[in-house]
């Protein structure tokens, strides 16, 4: 048992400060659908669970005893799999101790402090202090890629870009949102994955400036943004990758303000270096972005200034990126011991730390027109003098452009595992 993760553990027990205490990892239950019915959400273990497992098993606990050594101290328990789970599932049984022997096992040690991790365990009552400095290790610890899972990533950068390309060869007018998504979800799993790995965005037009857009079925129009944000999961690994296009042939315009995203992005990808500040990254990408809109005649000032007043908030309000792995966004985060920066103008930053080698992080800088906040009466008030509203109006339907890849943090140059997938318009 385990034997491919024991490396894993044993470098994930030397980093966590557990002293005497005990360590319990739950994978989670399946949630029922809220209908009457016998279905459930599709199943996935707690990305905390399975990064010390590596099983997807419904109810499975993963235990760990500091006495006992980093690699002999970890244990698996899992439920028996019952003949209903058999036959309607065609569920195998996990390798591992049965479920019944957690209670034994919790009951020699119930004098010591216990961190919970994962999902909750019915009845358990872990230490909180313990279990908020445990997790803040092993998010930490969990933040640099290894062997095996940059390998899984790899396969599945190569799946994200089939997948890309197919999509990019629909592209063209009365194209709709949902046929795109479906060409390019069925691309993902033809080389490998086993599922989306979040919710596919394909939006045309306007829908390009809306986030977290659900495809729908809408035709892109002639000249019309059309913004993808996909990726697939291999073996529970996501990649998350962005690329916009244009339905026919481009307006000046659109290929100006795709070249300000596109300069800008590329700047930020070669700036993820080992020892360099994520934050910086996101504020030097950040200013590059307002003067591109300056030199377009869409905002007036220093673009430095602009930011330092939150001004590019306007078109950019998100934050520059953040890492991936078990999930979207998995192991970001702050820094241990690092306090929230509180300047207002990195409030939409999703990580704050030094890089380091084996980061795996997306790098997405975006601009956009999105009416619910250049028509706000409130911002164009504060900002009536950093904005040339008249020239900004026409653009209100365009949508935007983001621009995403997925990089490697080496000890060397950043690697973009992403890069097969073109992002010229």
């Amino acid at each position: 048992m385990f034997t491919s993760l024991a490396d894993r553990r044993a470098r994930l027990a030397a980093a966590l400060p557990l002293h005497d205490g005990l360590l319990v990892l739950g994978a989670g239950t399946p949630v029922p659908l809220p209908e009457n019915t016998d279905q459930t959400y599709p199943f996935r273990a707690h990305s905390e669970f399975f990064y010390v497992a590596g099983v997807e098993c419904p109810g499975a606990i993963a235990a760990f005893d500091p006495r006992d050594g980093p690699r002999a101290g970890w244990r698996l328990f899992v439920p028996e799999v019952t003949e209903d789970e058999r036959v309607w599932e065609a569920r195998e049984q996990v390798d591992g101790e049965p479920l019944a022997a957690l209670a034994a096992w919790l009951t020699a040690r119930r004098a010591r402090p216990l961190a919970l991790l994962g999902a909750a365990l019915p009845g358990a009552r872990g230490d909180d202090a313990l279990t908020a400095k445990v997790r803040e290790a092993f998010t930490h610890a969990r933040r640099p890629k290894d062997g095996p899972e940059v390998a899984t990533l790899r396969r599945g950068a190569a799946a994200a870009a089939a997948g890309y390309a197919r999509a990019a060869a629909l592209i063209a007018p009365g194209a709709t949102e949902r046929a795109i998504q479906i060409e390019l979800e069925a691309e993902f799993c033809r080389h490998g994955a086993q599922r989306p790995g979040y919710g596919t965005i394909v939006g045309t037009g306007p829908h390009a400036a809306v986030f977290h857009f659900e495809p729908g079925d809408r035709a892109a129009r002639d000249g019309e943004f059309v913004l993808i944000d996909a990726g697939p999961d291999v073996d529970r690994y996501v990649i998350d990758v962005t690329r916009t296009y244009v339905a026919g042939r481009p307006s000046a315009f659109q290929r100006d303000l795709y070249q300000v995203v596109l300069a800008a992005q590329v700047r930020a990808v070669n700036r993820c270096t080992a020892g360099a500040e994520w934050r910086d990254v996101h504020l030097q990408c950040a200013v590059e972005l307002t003067a591109g809109l300056v030199a377009l005649g869409l905002m007036r000032g220093d673009p430095a200034a602009l930011v330092e007043r939150e001004a590019h908030f306007l078109f950019f309000p998100h934050g520059i990126g953040h890492m991936v792995g078990l999930g979207v966004r998995d192991a970001s985060g702050m820094l241990p011991g690092r306090a929230k920066d509180p300047r207002p103008c990195l409030a939409n930053l999703r990580m704050d730390l030094p890089l380091a080698p084996g980061y795996f992080v997306t790098v997405e800088p975006g601009l956009y027109f999105i009416p619910a906040i250049l028509n706000d009466p409130r911002r164009r008030e504060k900002f009536r003098d950093c904005v040339a509203w008249d020239k900004v109006e026409p653009y209100l339907g365009l949508g935007g452009v983001r621009i995403e890849d997925n990089v490697l943090v080496t000890v060397g140059a950043p690697e973009v595992l992403t890069a097969a997938i073109p992002k010229s318009l």
